[in-house]
């Protein structure tokens, strides 16, 4: 079994490339499942349910989220009516949606997805690591084939994430700084690895804002709006290979598209 997590997706430049590029990864790739984190998809910030089924017109399957899930107020409503569109499990009691889901392949066989959100430099919302712990004891009666998207900012809490579900879950896919890091592996107990799959998302600009905002915020330290970048976009992604149904993962393979060439670059 593949499966395919595009990281983050910011605005309208990083819709665009993952449209140019699913259909054809998705044929070539041979894939069973795809993920998209579009949590960043509706101007750099948030998600709209109408930019969500976009989404699942490309061909994902499930949409994973982060701190910026509830950024549009109109996708309160669709979070609890989309179960394929999640936000953090541990998001505190009572905020709207689901932080894990269930799907089925066309080859019948049975995926999980859970999404969790680190709390260093980010929000004091509820543990990760016990939300993990609580929700794979019904997801692991379910399927051994399980993806968590930790949506993090420090590389430590990821790798963290990593080694204490390792042997639990499929893979621990980091997302949230834009940035695809070279750190891919399949840890000891079979667990693909990877502390950020990266963004879909302006090149030429810092995660994805215009350059001149982002230094001069740094310059200045005074408020600004950010603006996205405009120019060529790269998609960053990763493939897994998952034996069923054991759940180990075979490999994990960093890909990065980008527009001016459309080459792909392993």
């Amino acid at each position: 079994m593949k499966i395919l997590l595009i990281g983050d997706v910011v605005g309208e430049p990083g819709r665009r490339i993952v449209a140019k590029n699913l259909q054809r990864l998705i044929q070539e790739a041979q894939l069973d499942l795809v993920i998209v984190n579009g949590e960043n998809a509706a101007g750099g910030f948030g998600i709209t349910p109408k930019i969500a089924q976009e989404f699942f017109d490309m061909g994902a399957d499930v949409i994973t989220t982060g701190n910026h899930v509830l950024d549009k107020k109109e996708i309160t409503e669709y979070l609890d009516r989309e179960k394929r569109l999640i936000r953090p499990a541990n998001y505190p009691e009572g905020v709207p949606g689901y932080g894990k889901v269930l799907v089925e392949t066309d080859r019948g066989e049975k995926v999980a997805v859970l999404q969790l959100m680190g709390r260093i430099f980010m929000l004091p919302i509820d543990c990760p690591f016990q939300t993990a712990r609580r929700e794979l004891k019904a997801l692991q009666d379910q399927t051994r084939i399980i993806i968590v998207d930790m949506h993090a900012d420090a590389t430590s809490e990821k790798m963290a994430m990593g080694w204490f579900l390792d042997g639990e879950v499929s893979a621990v896919l980091g997302t949230h700084t834009h940035v695809q890091t070279a750190d891919e592996r399949i840890l000891p107990g079979g667990t693909a690895y990877i502390t950020d799959v990266g963004m879909a998302g302006p090149v030429d600009s810092v995660i994805g804002i215009r350059k001149e905002d982002a230094i001069e915020k740094f310059l200045t330290q005074t408020p600004r709006r950010f603006e996205l970048a405009s120019g060529p976009s790269v998609l960053s992604a990763v493939i897994v290979e998952i034996e069923a149904p054991s759940g180990r993962a075979r490999s994990i393979q960093r890909i990065q598209i980008h527009e001016k060439t459309t080459d792909a670059t392993v």
